[in-house]
Order: structure tokens, then sequence, then C-alpha cells
């Protein structure tokens, strides 16, 4: 057996199919005669001539099998048949495992037939040395040009292939952080659409030292009723059903939009309402005007100074202020003034210092114009009655949406405001300063 299979092993795939025979050590032919059948016969006639030597094997050993039932042993001629068996059963396993490489060969992507294989690239180059590609040809140099395209991003190449990536913070318009007044005032809630309360109007103190049995004098008080009437402050946005269905966020961020809507028309209306039709009456448009108190006299006051003499104004009218509001650019005046070497007076740059000045809380807002201030006791001067806390509806029932698919938004608060105490808040312009 060991010759059959070393001869086996020295033969090429088309040879080991094609030989006529070969013989295994007990002397009888192993193949069938195969010269000039095609490799699907060849595999056909193999398989064949395999299942006829397990067939034999078989045959031997149930041989065996009987005689060890009936004699207790196998005869002399048995045992020779059975090694005889067992060899040519091990010449066909071997055979049985070249044939499958051989098949693997035939049936391998690229090979045409026995022996042909995939090549790999350079030995297709390798191959091709001498020969023309394409239009052109190897010359004397042995030189070979091959042109590979480069895959890119565009479009029908591997453009299709590329997801642009999304962040889902919103990129919103800036909001404003200096929506302050409320909390400069005192807040009411109330459940009226006005609010009436009783405002002293007259004072004349007659009280003085009295003689004997001499008539007292007659101090004279008055009060008048005042009212400070509900105002709404509302706005509208209209949304499609489909844009709400299909971008659940979208909500949410209209309805964060139309309450800072309503929170800076409301700071707006506290600081400069007009009184005329349905605006508030506010704080600048009541407030006492500015004058210097007598007995104190600066000749070039600047900005820091005017607004010191304005905390007096406001203490001599028994109503000491808690807070001053002024425009941001102001604001940044007084912190960038210098004395005369050069050197900031109200603060270090490298520190970090809050909007205080004479003790008192500073609130900059953009809502005051440049060059004016209010400083005050805001608390005891004016008191915010709401009404109606800040308050986001939506519905399909407006005008024609329900047709439409649309959807309307609504924001609405109502408040009130009473100044209560024009004196104790004081404006006036830095014009002089």
């Amino acid at each position: 057996m060991s010759g059959a299979v070393a001869l086996l092993g020295s033969m090429t795939p088309a040879e080991r199919l094609r030989g006529r025979y070969m013989r295994s050590p007990d002397g009888h032919p192993t193949f069938p005669a195969l010269e000039g059948k095609t490799a699907g016969e060849i595999g056909s006639e193999l398989k064949g001539w395999f299942e006829k030597s397990l067939s034999a094997v078989r045959q031997v050993a149930e041989k065996a099998e009987g005689e060890v039932k009936r004699l207790g042993d196998v005869s002399a001629e048995t045992k020779e048949n059975a090694d005889k068996a067992l060899l040519r059963l091990n010449l066909v396993d071997e055979l049985k495992s070249r044939l499958d490489d051989v098949e693997q060969n035939v049936t391998r992507p690229g090979g045409a037939g026995l022996g042909n294989e995939t090549k790999s690239f350079g030995e297709q180059v390798s191959e091709a040395k001498g020969s023309q590609i394409g239009e052109r040809a190897f010359g004397q140099q042995d030189r070979l040009r091959i042109e590979l395209k480069a895959i890119t991003t565009a479009n029908n190449s591997a453009g299709g292939f590329i997801n642009s990536q999304r962040e889902t913070d919103v990129v919103g318009i800036p909001q404003r952080p200096d929506i302050i007044m409320r909390d400069l005032l005192t807040v009411m809630p109330i459940t009226t659409g006005s609010v009436e309360y009783p405002k002293q109007s007259v004072r004349t103190n007659a009280a003085a030292p009295v003689a004997e049995g001499t008539a007292k004098p007659y101090s004279n008080y008055g009060w008048t009723k005042a009212t400070a009437n509900v105002k709404t402050i509302a706005h509208l946005a209209k949304l499609t059903r489909q844009a709400m269905d299909d971008a659940p966020r979208l909500q949410a961020e209209v309805d964060s939009e139309m309450r800072y809507g309503l929170a800076l028309a409301e700071d707006g209306q506290i600081l400069l309402g007009d009184g005329t039709g349905e605006n508030l009456l506010g704080l600048y448009p009541q407030a006492t005007l500015y004058a210097a108190p007598t007995g104190i006299s600066i000749a070039s006051p600047n900005k820091i100074d005017k607004l010191r003499l304005a905390l007096l104004q406001a203490s001599l009218g028994l109503y000491p202020a808690d807070a001053i509001v002024l425009h941001e650019t102001d604001w940044a005046d007084i912190e960038l003034t210098k004395d005369t070497n050069g050197r900031y007076i109200f603060a270090n740059p490298q520190g970090v210092v809050g909007p205080v000045l004479w003790g008192k809380r500073v609130a900059p807002t953009v809502s005051m114009a440049v060059g004016t201030f209010l400083v005050g006791a805001f608390k005891v001067a004016a008191t915010l009655y709401d009404r109606m806390q800040p308050e986001v509806l939506i519905s399909s029932e407006n005008a024609d949406d329900f047709e439409k698919n649309l959807l309307t938004m609504r924001c609405e608060e109502r408040l009130g405001l009473a100044v209560k105490r024009p004196a104790a808040l004081i404006k006036g312009p830095f014009a002089n300063a």
C-alpha cells in the first residue's frame, strides 16, 4: 500500500484521474479504466469503485463474524482475506481524500478545469509580462502601469454609506438674562379683576406745644381710594398637527419660547408701561424726579456720585432704597472708572465682584434707556398683583384650525401693578454726570 500511496502522491491531479490503473499490494487492479474520460465521468466511476471496495470489506467482516459464532475462531483463509481487505480499505481512504482535493480544484472559483486555480494579483502581473494589457504593452524595461480608481465620498461612489452625525441640542436665539423687575417687587396673588386700596393724600401736621387753657391746633389728614386694574398680557402661535406629531419636542420648545416672550413683555410693562389702553402704569413714569439734596455740593459729579445722591434723596423721603436699576452700558461705564493713576477704583478686574454699589443691589437691564437710572425702596414702593400665573394652552377650535389641521397655542397671564409710594422711587438722567 505504501508504494501505491507514494505513486499517487507523485502524480499531478490530471495524472491521478487519467491514469489507466494502479495495483494494490494484493496484486489486483484497483482503478477502473479512465483513459479518455471527462472529469465528471472519472468522478462517477471512482465513486462506484469505492462503494464496491467498501462492500467487499463488509462481506469479509460478516464472514469472519459468522465463523467466530460457529467455530469460536476464524480460518487462516479468512484472516488472509481480512488483512487484504483492510489494506485495500486503507488505500480507499487515501484515494478518497485525494479525490476530494481534486474536486475542490475543479470547482474552485476561477478554475476552468483540473489544475486551474485562482491566481493572485502578483501572479497575473508576472504572467502578463511581455503581453498587452488594454492598449498598453510591456516594453523593453518590463514596466506595467495599472490604473486604480479611488473610492471617494461623492455620489455614485461611497457617498451612500456616509451619514451625517446629528446633535439633539437646539441652537436657539439668545435670551435676555436681565428679566428682574418682578424680583424687586412685593408680589401678591388675587382672585378678582381689580384691587382697590386707600391711599393717603393729605398730611398736615399741626402738632405743637399748647399753653394751659388755650385751643389746640388741628392737623389735617386725607385718603383717597385708588384702584389697580388687572391687565392681560398674551400672545399666540400657530402649529400644524403634523409638526406636533412628528416632532414631540416641538411643543416643549414652543412652550418655553412663549413663556420667555411673556416674561419679556411683563418686565417692560412693570418698568416702563405708560398706562394707556391695556398697558400697565409702570414704575419709571410714576417715580419722583431726581433733585440734588441741599447741603451737598459736588462740582463735577460722576455717575457714582449721582447715584449716591439719589439714594440720599430716597432716604430723606423716609424710604431707604434697596436697589439700583440702570442700563448695562452705564453699569459697565461705572465699573471702568479709574483714578488719576489709571487704577480701577470700583473693583479689581482679576477678582469677582457682584453688581453692588454703595451697599445696594444693582440690577442692570437693557429695558432702561442708556443714560437714565431708577433707585428706590422697590419692596415698599409698589405691589405686583398676580391674577393668573402664565398659562399655555393648545386648541384646534380657533377660526378654521380644525379643517386645516392646525393648532393654536396661547400663552397669557393676568396681573395688576400699584405704585403706592412714588416718593420711594427716584428717577433721573446721568446727563450732567
